[in-house]
């Protein structure tokens, strides 16, 4: 393909339309309410394998020559793209090997086994999976497919925007989370065809955001490292295909730190119980420096493959963000009846003790003081200071501590 045309996007639409999910958009009232914006939610999450990237490895297999096809397929991907030609693979009856970084959630390693392809685990990056893999294709005659910087892949996960403005005609911001770049070049290039005055803005994590340094050069760049817990979105370099099309038709970029996206998760569980990883929360991370209002946006919600430790470490890390969970040390004599006074303070202010740690070493004179550190529960900022006030009204002189996840540091 020399070109994303009109006419490629209804080719590409027409051809997945027979193997894709129907991912109708959800209303969000918690986020419309909170960004004086009409936003609505496209969940991809809820896509066949689990994420949008069945749509470009089902064109692209789709427009493959049978000689194409026989000599088997290989790609690279953080698990979603796996996931999408190995189920699209599957059901061209075609043999499909996929290299993977070793980092990679085991949910997404394992279904990407049970698609039927041949895992290989290789790299600590996207970008080091994906030259293995090309080299392999080189050495074994394999038909490599790339997971972004391919115009057929492109034309296939754009038909996602296809579905957007049929549903809502008159949207005015389209969100899209960037990795290498292949969803955003296709979703953004079909948008400017069907009406050029949607706005799309490009999504990426802080710690790999590839693309915009390459827009601020000019030119596509590699960035010496990638630090995020977006693994869909770990990317150091962009796609050089896809790359002009995003310089035409993506009107700007915002970054996100990870830290945005732990909120970002807790808010859709609690307000749409929807499971999204941290690539597919970018674009909700986002709604938050939309400085518009009174618009109708779409974030798309990229994709929902994501294993339960991570999501019990997002969780335990939220709930610290959001004064939930926190840790206070008191110094009390080290005699009978301490604790269960302290116990009987914090009963009284509601507060839930999840861990209690005595040290009677703090201090030389134990009669003194001794240590006790408190990991309470609570059901926000008002009422962990309410605690702390009790406690110091006690006379326990309270010290808050960090905390990484349930434990304190």
């Amino acid at each position: 393909m020399d070109k994303l045309s009109l006419e490629t996007f209804e080719e590409a639409t027409e051809a997945v339309s027979k193997v894709i999910q129907e991912t109708k958009l959800i209303y969000s009232e918690y986020y419309s309410g909170l960004t004086g914006n009409k936003v609505y939610l496209k969940p991809e999450n809820m896509q066949y394998t689990g994420a949008y990237k069945v749509r470009g490895a089902y064109y692209k297999i789709s427009t493959l020559s049978p000689e194409e096809r026989e000599k088997g397929l290989i790609t690279a991907s953080a698990g979603n793209h796996a996931q999408g030609v190995a189920y699209a693979a599957k059901l061209a009856g075609v043999e499909a090997t996929v290299v993977m970084p070793t980092t990679t959630p085991l949910i997404k390693v394992n279904r990407t086994k049970n698609y039927g392809a041949e895992v290989l685990l290789e790299g600590d990056v996207f970008d080091e999976s994906c030259a293995y893999a090309m080299n392999l294709a080189e050495e074994n005659g394999h038909t490599f497919i790339h997971p972004f910087d391919d115009l057929e892949v492109a034309a296939g996960q754009g038909t996602i925007a296809m579905e957007i403005i049929k549903e809502l005609p008159t949207v005015d911001y389209i969100l899209v989370p960037i990795g290498g770049g292949g969803l955003c070049a296709g979703v953004a290039t079909l948008a400017k065809l069907l009406n050029p005055k949607i706005k799309v803005i490009g999504v990426e994590p802080a710690g790999a955001a590839c693309m915009k340094a390459s827009l601020k050069a000019g030119e596509v760049v590699t960035l010496p490292e990638v630090s995020t817990i977006a693994d869909g979105t770990a990317v150091k370099r962009p796609g050089e295909k896809v790359f002009p099309y995003i310089q035409e038709n993506v009107d700007d970029i915002i970054t996100i730190e990870d830290s945005e996206l732990i909120v970002a998760f807790l808010d859709m569980v609690e307000n749409h119980k929807m499971i999204v990883e941290n690539s597919g929360l970018l674009t909700v991370a986002a709604l938050r420096h939309m400085n518009v209002e009174k618009k109708k946006i779409v974030s798309i919600l990229s994709g929902g493959n994501m294993d339960v430790i991570t999501m019990a470490s997002v969780i335990q890390h939220g709930l610290i963000q959001r004064d939930r969970i926190f840790t206070v040390s008191v110094l009390l004599p080290d005699k009978p009846g301490e604790l269960a006074a302290v116990s009987a303070l914090l009963a009284r202010e509601q507060a839930n003790v999840i861990k209690l740690e005595h040290n009677q070493f703090i201090s030389i004179n134990r009669n003194a003081a001794v240590e006790l550190r408190i990991t309470v529960e609570a059901f926000g900022s008002e009422h962990k200071n309410a605690i702390v006030a009790a406690l110091n009204d006690g006379g326990y002189r309270p010290k808050l501590v960090k905390s990484k996840g349930i434990y304190s540091e």
